[in-house]
């Protein structure tokens, strides 16, 4: 779909401008939910499976997210492309300005205050290590645990 301008911003927002594409991205990203099943009951704001179909389309279509093929019976995996893992710093930092701006509950804080204290390298761990799960790039060695166990830990259990 060629965007209604030339315009840079425009453009990112035709294909994120609407909530619901932000917030299935933020669950394959940080909670690791590739499939529809679990993109649809793992929504803590409810998201209907209509719309959840919709935006799986879009972002497929707009080289955000891959679609793996399945044979009938089987499900389909959703994999970020390298264009999907460039948005992490862009969620990181509408996430910052959440922290800053809007209300909420600690438990569902913790994990972009860990971000935030951990600051712009530990943004480039995840995005390697997403690398690794969704475009099967070898892993890069670190000391200790790795970034997805360290926002594990920082976040209570659901």
């Amino acid at each position: 779909m060629e965007p209604r301008s030339g315009c840079p911003i425009n453009a990112a927002v035709e294909v994120l401008g609407d909530r619901w594409s932000l917030l299935v991205l933020r669950d394959v990203i940080f909670g690791d939910r590739r499939y529809f099943r679990a993109l649809l009951t793992g929504s803590i704001e409810g998201i209907a499976s209509n719309i959840l179909a919709d935006r799986l389309v879009r972002l497929v279509e707009a080289g955000i997210l891959t679609r793996g093929t399945a044979a009938r019976g089987q499900r389909a995996r959703y994999s970020l492309t390298e264009a999907g893992i460039q948005l992490l710093p862009i969620i990181y930092a509408l996430g910052n300005w959440g922290l800053d701006w809007r209300p909420g509950g600690a438990d569902l804080r913790s994990r972009q205050q860990l971000m935030r204290d951990e600051g712009p390298a530990f943004i480039e761990e995840l995005m390697d290590e997403l690398r690794v799960r969704h475009l099967d790039a070898p892993p890069k060695p670190h000391d200790g645990p790795g970034p997805f166990e360290r926002l594990d830990a920082a976040s209570p259990p659901r």
